[in-house]
């Protein structure tokens, strides 16, 4: 076992080197990293080598009083082994006993103590405090700057109150401690007042008793004496008399290395710049496990400081997206994050996150013994304030209104005035900066935000300047100036659209919440809402604007702007349409937008409401009246001067004639809009999914049921490669949902529809697509049935399209109803069966949804045929629906019935008829020869010649 002396005896074994107490891992002689918990594992099997050690033991070394599932350890084992290079099938180190635990099995060879440890002789000076006994998150940071102080003599490391600095810069000056022969000296800045006394505190710290009034001459003649590092802590106070110093100090004593911390740089001759940066956060993601929080420094910082105020403590499944939660929203500031974990005995996890974004928070209290402007986050950002010019700290406070990035021009125009010109408001803004109190974002185009603590006290200090009204009076006004401008770009790429006016979300929310408020200003807030109507269509979020122009129209009343009354029941009437499908109130909302754009005689919003009330029309399945809708679109398009208002309209009638079963005309309308979508310069003002991609999706829709299989499957490919890039949510709902899930389920492609239909539901989830969801849950079922079996599929079928509500009437769901009522046969739950499918039928010919209909009497004869294997009726059934199919231009449909009539005839002992019939539908289709279907009736064929 390793020597217990007060030397750092390194373990050796392999190419590795292990220093215990110097917790550093080297390999052929250079230092290899390893994660904080990796390393403390490491250390304890290494120190017992070749014993089994207990995994409960493990972990209650390794994390002390926090208890954690054996995912995490596991977890830290893989990274361990990972870094080992210890694979199993050559060096084997760290092995799993089952059962049991682990144990470290590697020949141990025990080496001369190394560098890494100071020398048992070297005492550690009375002004370098004691080192914590674990830096989390911050292995790598300390050893580039340990490693940096090597080549550089004068590093400073810089990052907001609170982030660590201190405690890297102390864990440094006890990493290179050796390497100084112990004279590395802390000089703590915070207590000094007067910057003048910067020289005087130095000499202090160094034990130099001097009584002239320059010490500097003095320090010069000490200091050459010996190799040393001086830590200057907490130095943005007094960098005026610092700065000067200790550029002369490193220029005169080529011995002296200095490492400094501040809120700012010096800007200073020689000097290295190291920015400090927060402790990396969990993601923002719904199936985080409580093992995935705890990869993340700035989590396990929160539990680790839980268990120690707290006692024992084991992070639940359920709290882990909490605790994810608060470390994001604390920006991964550890003093912040120790803070809020002081609470959580008091206030529980999710109390404490619940009290975040009050100014309570910034008074929570940390321990007794940090320095005053560490025990609590408002004495840390009070240090910083009162630092602040005036014109810095009255921009700093202006800047809190904004909710996360701003861009320099939106600073500009909400900050400035007052005095303050928008040249001296971008200079404060670069101070600001510097001093670690606004944060670039690193990105182009650039966008600062203020830290969320930093943002809630600059808010609070606003608050006590009285000047809240004013300013949020300003941004408001900004971002309703910003999104008239926004409506006027609209040609401009999606993603390069979204890019510019998507980032602003947050701060076009937070405005509105402030002009509908008690304080604000309703004008303004129902002027913006109208101009914010296009992000909200754009970004899919249809019940935040069905909401947002709801409170407008409260707002606007019965005597309001009729302009801006039209542009908002414009957007109440398509949200409710696009984001509730059967909404009732959409009609007659829509029917009011169309009177007031026929009495303002405005083009667009005609045509708008056209739209909206074919759709509203086509959703309830009223496909005549969406016809007749469709037509006076299209009557409209034609008087307008925008050549894509006529493309919208052969898009439009595809879509109808598509669905009331006319395929032939429905290809010919939607052809000619894809010849034209070349000449198609910018996005339709009144179409809210891209119409490239959505022409697609019907087009492959229409070439599917007319038999072109691989022209479709191939179309229906591209078309989600185009959608995923280009980034619409709810466009991309139908690019899977409208053709790649049918086609690739009707083609017997159940992998690609399991793939599919996954990307749809969790895309759905991930953009709240409420209507989109339900489809894919029944959708995903239904491909259960064909890869798991009825049995296990069937009831989940059953359940997902009862969970569908009112949804089931949408024209999407119709072919789901039909293969339950087939499911419900292959179940010998034939009535079950008829049931359904009549209901369908029924649903068919009172709503002319007439596209679908062959494929339900061909489900109707198949169910017939497991009553009465010889049925006339199912024959009936069959020759109906081949002669629809034929009528509608559908030859897959007849395709498939023919298949359904050869099988009856072969069990008639007709099979000469057979034949026929099969070969007849079989040679009309000159594509698609690997789908299930023409397998199906390729054997059958061959079959019926032999």
């Amino acid at each position: 076992m390793p020597d217990s002396n007060k030397q750092d005896s390194a373990i050796s074994f392999g190419p590795f080197r292990l220093f215990p107490k110097s917790r550093l891992l080297e390999k052929d002689g250079a230092h290899l990293h390893v994660g904080g918990r990796a390393l403390d594992i490491l250390i304890f099997l290494a120190e017992r080598p070749g014993e089994v050690v207990d995994k409960r033991e493990l972990v209650k070394r390794v994390w002390a009083d926090v208890n954690v599932d054996d995912g995490s350890l596991r977890f830290h084992i893989a990274a361990l082994r990972k870094a080992l290079g210890d694979t199993g099938k050559s060096a084997r180190y760290v092995v799993n006993v089952p059962g049991r635990g682990y144990c470290f099995v590697a020949s141990l060879a025990q080496v001369a103590p190394g560098l890494p440890a100071p020398p048992a002789d070297i005492p550690v000076p009375l002004s370098l405090p004691a080192p914590l006994a674990r830096v989390i998150g911050r292995d790598d940071v300390i050893e580039k700057i340990s490693t940096g102080l090597a080549m550089h003599r004068f590093v400073t490391v810089v990052g907001p109150g609170g982030i660590g600095k201190t405690a890297v810069a102390v864990t440094v000056g006890h990493r290179r401690l050796a390497h100084f022969d112990g004279h590395v000296f802390f000089v703590d800045f915070g207590p000094v007042r007067k910057p003048d006394l910067a020289a005087m505190t130095i000499a202090s710290t160094l034990g130099l008793s001097i009584n002239a009034e320059d010490p500097v001459p003095a320090l010069l003649t000490h200091l050459q004496a010996k190799p040393t590092l001086l830590i200057f802590d907490s130095c943005e106070h007094v960098l005026e008399t610092l700065a000067p110093l200790v550029e002369r100090l490193v220029r005169e004593v080529p011995r002296l290395h200095v490492l400094a911390t501040s809120r700012e740089s010096f800007r200073s001759e020689g000097e290295r710049i190291f920015r400090l940066f927060p402790l990396d956060c969990p993601p923002r993601r719904d199936d985080l496990t409580a093992a995935d929080v705890l990869a993340y420094p700035a989590a396990q910082l929160f539990v680790e400081r839980i268990a120690q105020s707290s006692g024992s403590f084991q992070l639940s499944a359920e709290e882990a997206p909490l605790v994810a939660d608060i470390c994001r929203r604390l920006d991964g500031i550890a003093l912040a994050i120790e803070l809020a974990a002081g609470r959580v005995n008091a206030y529980g996890i999710a109390g404490t996150a619940s009290l975040l974004d009050s100014r309570f928070s910034l008074q929570w209290r940390g321990r007794r013994t940090a320095i005053p402007r560490h025990q609590t986050l408002g004495a840390a950002l009070d240090w910083s304030y009162d630092l602040l010019s005036a014109s810095e700290s009255a921009i700093l406070r202006r800047l809190s209104v904004f909710v996360g990035p701003f861009t320099p021009e939106a600073a500009a125009a909400v900050a400035s005035g007052d005095g303050l010109s928008a040249a001296a408001t971008m200079e404060a803004i670069d101070n600001l900066v510097t001093k670690s109190l606004i944060a670039p974002s690193g990105a182009r185009p650039l966008r600062y935000r203020l830290l969320d603590t930093t943002r809630t006290y600059a808010l609070g200090k606003l608050t006590e300047a009285g000047e809240t009204t004013r300013i949020a009076q300003r941004h408001a006004d900004y971002f309703r100036n910003l999104f008239e401008r926004a409506e006027a770009e609209t040609s401009a790429p999606l993603a390069d659209w979204l890019g510019t006016y998507g980032a602003e979300l947050d701060n076009l929310r937070a405005a509105l919440d402030w002009a509908f408020s008690q304080d604000g200003d309703e004008q303004l807030g129902i002027t913006l809402t109208a101009v914010a109507v296009t992000l909200w269509i754009r970004l899919s979020l249809f019940a935040e604007c069905r909401e947002r122009a709801r409170t407008a129209l409260a707002a606007l009343g019965d005597d309001g702007n009729e302009r801006v009354r039209m542009q908002l029941l414009a957007a109440l009437g398509w949200s409710l349409m696009y984001g509730e499908g059967r909404a009732r109130e959409a009609r007659p909302i829509l029917e009011a937008t169309l009177e007031l754009a026929e009495k303002l005689d405005d083009k667009d919003f005609r045509l708008r409401a056209l739209w909206g009330l074919s759709i509203d029309q086509f959703n309830n399945g009223a496909f005549g009246k969406a016809r007749t809708l469709a037509d006076r679109f299209a009557e409209a398009a034609a008087k307008s001067s925008d050549k894509t208002d006529l493309m919208l309209a052969d898009r439009l009638t595809a879509v109808v004639l598509h669905y009331l079963g006319d395929q032939r005309e429905a290809r010919v309308r939607i052809d000619r809009v894809h010849a034209s979508l070349h000449v198609l310069a910018e996005k339709p003002k009144i179409f809210p999914l891209d119409l490239r991609i959505s022409t697609q999706y019907f087009r492959a829709r229409i070439l599917w049921l007319q038999g072109h299989a691989d022209q479709a499957l191939a179309l229906a490919e591209q078309n989600i490669h185009e959608g995923r890039a280009n980034g619409h949510a709810l466009t991309f709902c139908s690019v899977l949902g409208q053709a790649a899930c049918p086609i690739t389920f009707l083609a017997g492609d159940y992998g690609a529809a399991e793939r599919h239909g996954t990307e749809l539901l969790e895309h759905t989830d991930r953009h709240a697509i409420r209507l989109w969801g339900l489809w894919a849950r029944a959708f995903n079922a239904l491909v259960i049935t064909r890869r798991a079996g009825i049995e296990t599929g069937l009831p989940l079928l059953r359940d997902e399209l009862n969970r569908a509500g009112d949804a089931r009437f949408l024209p999407r769901f119709l072919p789901l109803l039909g293969e339950l009522a087939a499911c419900f046969g292959q179940a010998n739950q034939v009535h079950h069966g008829f049931d359904t499918v009549e209901s369908a039928l029924a649903r068919c010919n009172d709503r002319q949804e007439r596209w679908y209909l062959p494929e339900l009497l061909r489900i109707k004869g198949e169910l017939m045929l497991r009553e009465s294997p010889q049925s006339e009726a199912a024959d009936t059934c069959f020759r109906e629906a081949m002669e629809l199919a034929t009528q509608q231009g559908a030859d897959f449909w007849q395709l498939r019935c023919a298949i359904s009539v050869a099988r009856l005839k072969v069990r008639q002992g007709q099979g000469a008829e057979a034949l026929t019939i099969l070969e007849n539908a079989y040679s009309a289709l000159t594509e698609g020869s690997d789908i299930a279907d023409m397998r199906i009736a390729r054997d059958l064929i061959a079959q019926l010649r032999s």
